[in-house]
């Protein structure tokens, strides 16, 4: 059984369109979505709301779970002196808090702990602080952070489960789009990344799925921290 956030577009879609072709079963989380199939099972939650998250009612988890909390937003692309409000609550709201509050809500349901697995999709700017997106790269720096946490302290408990902080790598995206269409007074990067449209780049979201459908079915390591870039 696989659990997804965020499935209604981007990476997350192709996740589950993916898993769905495999004959897996999966349970996704957002606000919409676009699938017609026996296997999924849809649950409406905006992961802005705290207290929705915390509502959310599983079936019964049998088996070995995967969670891939897959949900981000980038915020406003401006520096953060030019915002008349911060978007910070809110970035680090869906990036962070939300990934650890469906950790935690989807764990303490199993009954078997063992063979649990965890994806977060983190970003290769929670290592590389990307001016006019301070918000976005905190957000996933501490998602990196949360993900090594819950690996440690559940190997202290002698739970042997697997957790990763993925970098997917840059993905043609509706984020992507973002960006580019961003004005370049308010971010001085704007032209690399309108570069890797121009260039082809960028990967595609199945193939990001792909990659990281493979890294699933490699032996876990204990490395939590992986870039897809270099499989």
């Amino acid at each position: 059984m696989f659990i997804v956030s965020g499935v209604s577009r981007g990476l997350g879609r192709a996740i589950v369109s993916l898993l769905l072709e495999r004959g897996e079963k999966v349970i996704g989380i957002g606000r919409s979505h676009k699938f017609d199939h026996k296997n999924f099972l849809f649950i409406e939650c905006d992961l802005l709301d705290i207290e929705a998250i915390k509502r959310i009612k599983f079936p019964n988890l049998k088996g070995q779970i995967t969670l891939i909390n897959n949900a981000g937003i980038i915020g406003n692309i401006k520096r953060m002196s030019d915002q008349k409000s911060l978007d910070i609550s809110e970035v680090l709201m869906v990036n962070t808090v939300a990934p650890a509050e469906l950790t935690n809500l989807v764990y303490n349901s199993l009954d078997l702990k063992q063979g649990f697995r965890l994806i977060n999709i983190s970003s290769g700017a929670a290592d590389k602080v990307i001016p006019s997106w301070a918000s976005y790269c905190a957000s996933k720096s501490s998602l990196n952070i949360i993900t090594e946490a819950f690996f440690l302290e559940e190997k202290e408990k002698g739970n042997n489960i697997v957790a990763y902080s993925i970098s997917p790598g840059v993905i043609e995206t509706d984020m992507q789009k973002q960006i580019r269409q961003t004005d370049k007074n308010n971010f001085s990067l704007v032209d690399k990344f309108i570069g890797y449209k121009k260039n082809n780049q960028l990967l595609s979201s199945s193939d990001a799925a792909e990659r990281l459908l493979i890294l699933l079915n490699t032996p876990f390591k204990g490395d939590v921290k992986v870039d897809l870039r270099n499989l």
